[in-house]
């Protein structure tokens, strides 16, 4: 069984990642390739490294996922060196603001000795409170709207399901998933209609409208659309990479396959996982 490890040992570990971020960056011996970073060019890989971490997750394998996690920390690292040599503020800096924010946002569990913690009565409640947090520290800032804050640099997908939380956050909201999937019907005809016109733009805007109220159905559900979708395409990935296999071993591949032989190999792979497990789809 793995312990928690000691203090001492932590804070080792992390000085040593420091120091070598530093030394990869120093402009005489540093390395070439991370001397010439820089905030935009190192982000991509920011985002990489977190796509990894939640594939790990989904693997179920923890020595992959401890290896990507070391990756995401080293991202982390990196821009807090960018912005120490900037002169904006270090990684000591960083740890304390999310501390500081952690201890505000969690008065239920670090609330005043002498008045005991806040009572939250579940996940949803604790939910309510942090938004609520969240807004009225934005209060402070030019922008008070309930959706501030909401970066332009998620994916769009996480970006809908964060906006239409934060609108539900203040009441803008269906009260229960009903007409969520009534307004999906609609959205489809709607996207059925612009299809019989030659505006791609029409399309394109009557699609878009199409996915953001499956975002929303999905927040209705409890469902994680983000990770519906990578479930889907897990399924979809191991289904073709099947059929290729069965295609290969009858002598041929797909390219030369008809689609309705093709659509017959897709149903034996849907067969055979079905035989091996409870079907889901």
């Amino acid at each position: 069984m793995t312990h928690a490890p000691s203090k001492d040992l932590v804070s080792d570990n992390l000085g040593q990642l420091l120091e070598l971020m530093r030394r990869l960056r120093d402009p005489q011996s540093g390395c070439p390739w991370d001397r010439e970073q820089d905030f935009a060019t190192i982000a991509p890989y920011t985002i990489e490294e977190a796509y990894e971490v939640a594939e790990a997750i989904a693997s179920g394998r923890p020595e992959e996922l401890r290896d990507e996690l070391g990756d995401l920390l080293f991202q982390v690292v990196f821009h807090a060196q960018l912005a120490t040599e900037r002169g904006w503020f270090n990684f000591a800096d960083v740890t304390s603001a999310v501390v500081s924010k952690m201890l505000r946002r969690h008065p239920h569990v670090f609330g005043p000795q002498e008045v005991g913690p806040a009572k939250v009565l579940d996940a949803a409640a604790q939910t309510l409170a942090w938004e609520t947090m969240k807004r009225n520290e934005r209060g402070t800032q030019l922008d008070d709207s309930a959706l501030a804050g909401v970066s332009l640099g998620m994916p769009e997908m996480a970006r809908a399901l964060k906006l239409t939380r934060r609108a539900a956050s203040v009441g803008f909201d269906w009260p229960d998933p009903k007409p969520v999937l009534d307004k999906l019907h609609e959205e489809i005809e709607e996207f059925k209609e612009a299809l019989q016109t030659s505006d791609s733009a029409a399309r394109e805007d009557e699609f878009g409208d199409m996915l953001f109220v499956l975002v929303n159905l999905a927040r209705h559900y409890q469902i994680d659309p983000q990770a519906a979708l990578r479930a889907a395409n897990r399924k979809f990935e191991r289904r073709f990479r099947g059929m290729e296999q069965l295609a290969k071993a009858r002598g041929t591949g797909l390219a030369g396959m008809s689609l309705h032989e093709q659509d017959a190999l897709w149903d034996e792979m849907k067969r055979q996982e079905r035989s091996e497990k409870p079907a889901h789809d």
